[in-house]
């Protein structure tokens, strides 16, 4: 190959892995007004909690059992609470923005990013929950 054959070719790679990297780049979505003012109010108390380092509160807004474990409340306010919301969490939690997205099954799903994790909250008929994380890939 020539030359500028394999410089068209390193080019065409780069922008199509830089495209790949913005695909998976979290997305906008437009929330209703009252998903919007929903989840306002939730992660204010979310946040109020964190702030001031309430296991019991943070527990009292987690979707139980958590991500499909048999936590129980007492179990994730003294085992899952410490581990997962860390110091540096609480207060990315507190500065980072919100995504919005509306899942395939029609529920309004909202993402805070901290690093290598995703926190999740999610609308149930209870209002919106903490329900899990992710890794951020």
């Amino acid at each position: 190959m020539s030359k500028m054959t394999i410089g068209a070719l390193a080019l065409a790679l780069s922008l199509a892995q830089a495209g790949g990297a913005l695909a998976k780049a979290p997305r906008e979505a437009a929330a209703s007004a009252a998903v919007q003012k929903d989840f306002s109010a939730f992660i204010a108390r979310f946040r109020v909690a964190l702030k001031s380092n309430d296991a019991a509160a943070v527990t009292g807004m987690t979707k139980l059992p958590f991500e499909d474990d048999d936590t129980d409340a007492a179990h994730f306010r003294t085992k899952g609470y410490p581990r997962i919301f860390t110091p540096s969490v609480r207060a990315c939690i507190q500065r980072n923005k919100v995504f919005y997205d509306r899942g395939d099954d029609g529920n309004d799903y909202v993402s805070i990013f901290c690093g290598e994790v995703i926190f999740i909250f999610s609308r149930t008929q209870a209002g919106f929950l903490f329900t899990g994380t992710h890794p951020n890939d």
